[in-house]
Order: C-alpha cells, then structure tokens, then sequence
C-alpha cells in the first residue's frame, strides 16, 4: 500500500495521476474527476504539493469536497473510492477515479453549464465536439461500419503522405460541410483507423 503511494510520487503527475494540496473548489476538482473518468481512470492524491512533497491535510474537509464534487458536480456520478495513508505523520488521501460506464462525463462549470473534459498529460482539458461524439459512440458499444467513399479515401491519402490534418483542412480539401467532416473523422477514430491530437488547438488528426 504505501509502495503503490510512493511509486506514485517518483512516477509525478500524468494522464492518469493528478496531485492536489488541498480540495478548495467542488467544481474544480470536478473537471478532473471527469477527465479520468473519460479516458482509463485515474488517481487524485490529495495533500500532495506540486514539487511532490507531503502537506497532509484535514482528512474530513477534503472528503466531504471529493465527495460533493463526485455527487453534485459530475453528470453521470462519479463513484469514488477513497483511502487514507500515513506518511510519516502526515494523512494523504487516495482518490481513485474509475474509468466510466457511461461516457461522455462532464463537470458543471462556474456558469452553471455542464461541459465535457478529458485529460491529455497532466492537465485536464475541454474536450472539443469531435472527442464528444467519440466518446459516445464508444459508449454505445456498437460497432463502427465504414464506408470507404471519395472524402474517406482522399483524407487517407493525404495522411499517407502528411504528417497531419485539421477539421478546417480536411472539410475546404474536399469541399464538405464541417457537420460530414466531422462524422467522417468521427468514424475513422472509432474505427482505430485514425488518432486525435488534443494538445495544441486545433486539434489535428494522424494516422495510426
């Protein structure tokens, strides 16, 4: 148990770990929550500083926020599990965010609007309506069909010979809406034909 906490902090922050000092907003720590929850889960370890040092904290207040967060500032609810640790004197507590069952997850933001995040490195990020649409179908648990028509097969062949492609690049190249764009891209995501690149906005699109 406290090797798994110790690997934890050689390991640093990542897509899948994430450290908080404190829990001072429910609606911020929302957004990381989900954007575990999106992807393949993750861990929050609470009383953690960034430099990877030990604060400790008040065991009873930061549960009380991971849980408010969880319940009321996530849609679907998140199921948390929480464990606390002693490490030398000082209470951390484990947060273990599941992968979720019914994605796309999203965190009620400040303007009281539910948005969508998902984690990309260490941070958590908005997740464009691209990532969304994918998300959903993935959740939907059926099957991609793919028909290979001229946009799907010039996008391919651009890529073949390209290093990347945006939506705007895609759609004014073969002279489409962004709404069929975006569905073409959509399915060849799914599909695992292509990858999407949420770290630098616009977001662009590889080949596997």
């Amino acid at each position: 148990m406290i090797d798994r906490i110790k690997k934890y902090l050689i390991d640093g922050e990542g897509e899948s770990l994430d450290y908080k000092q404190e829990i001072s907003s429910a609606s911020k720590i929302a957004k990381t929550m989900v954007s575990f929850a999106n992807l393949k889960g993750g861990v929050l370890l609470v009383g953690v500083r960034d430099n990877r040092s030990i604060a400790g904290i008040r065991s009873e207040d930061e549960k009380y926020m991971l849980e408010l967060a969880a319940s009321f500032y996530c849609k679907p609810e998140i199921n948390l599990e929480l464990e606390e640790h002693n490490i030398g004197g000082k209470i951390i507590l484990e947060c273990t965010v599941p992968e979720g069952e019914f994605k796309p997850y999203s965190a009620k933001g400040e303007d009281g609007k539910w948005w969508v995040h998902i984690r990309n490195k260490d941070k958590s990020l908005l997740a464009s309506k691209i990532v969304v649409d994918v998300l959903k179908r993935q959740a939907s648990n059926k099957g991609t069909l793919i028909k290979y028509g001229k946009n799907e097969e010039a996008l391919l062949r651009y890529l073949e010979d390209n290093e990347r492609i945006t939506l705007q690049q895609f759609r004014k190249m073969v002279n489409i809406s962004k709404w069929r764009a975006s569905k073409i891209i959509v399915n060849l995501i799914t599909a695992g034909v292509i990858i999407n690149h949420t770290y630098e906005k616009p977001e662009f699109y590889t080949l596997v």
